[in-house]
């Protein structure tokens, strides 16, 4: 007579299907972040938010980053919260939880790559000068293709990198929806 096992792993299923429901994963800069090093007058989650939908009272023209830049990963993140479910059904909370910390590193990178890779408006050339007296050889370089009659290039330049601490504050976080 043979004697079969059954584990009840029902509990463990209903744990991580709950932690897995109950989290949202967010990209970008949290407002609690730490501060900019330079004098910035404000941080980097207001520089984003301004960077990602412009200030036509301060001419500053749109320059979404955020959002495309999740956008173009949606499926490889839904991809990772698949597998994250599957693990949660299976009853492993750990599962569960790498599935969200992989899905908001995507997003991360993603969000950081299209703000390196544009495409985007090109600065001002207001803004290069102020750039190049801050010392931004790039600028200066811009600023002197622009002189000899070349088109406008972020090559570079780039609209949304200077110092490379907004860039670097873009983050994510898996907070309790």
């Amino acid at each position: 007579m043979s004697v079969k096992m059954t584990v009840d792993k029902l509990g463990d299923v209903l744990k991580a299907v709950s932690s897995l429901m109950e989290r949202d994963v967010l990209v970008g800069v949290p407002d609690s972040s730490p501060g900019r090093k330079d004098d910035a007058p404000i941080g980097n989650a207001a520089i984003g938010y301004i960077m990602e939908n412009g200030s036509p009272a301060n001419n500053i023209p749109a320059r979404p980053h955020l959002v495309p830049g999740v956008a173009s990963v949606q499926d490889e993140i839904a991809e990772r919260l698949r597998k994250g479910s599957i693990a949660a059904l299976d009853g492993s909370t750990s599962g569960a939880e790498a599935a969200l910390n992989a899905a908001g590193m995507i997003g991360q990178k993603a969000v950081r790559a299209k703000i390196t890779d544009g495409p985007f408006m090109a600065l001002s050339d207001a803004t290069l000068r102020a750039r190049a007296r801050r010392g931004r050889k790039g600028a200066a370089k811009e600023l002197e293709s622009r002189a000899a009659g070349n088109q406008p290039d972020n090559a570079n330049a780039k609209p949304l990198v200077d110092t490379g601490q907004y860039r670097q504050s873009i983050t994510y976080v898996i907070r309790k929806k």
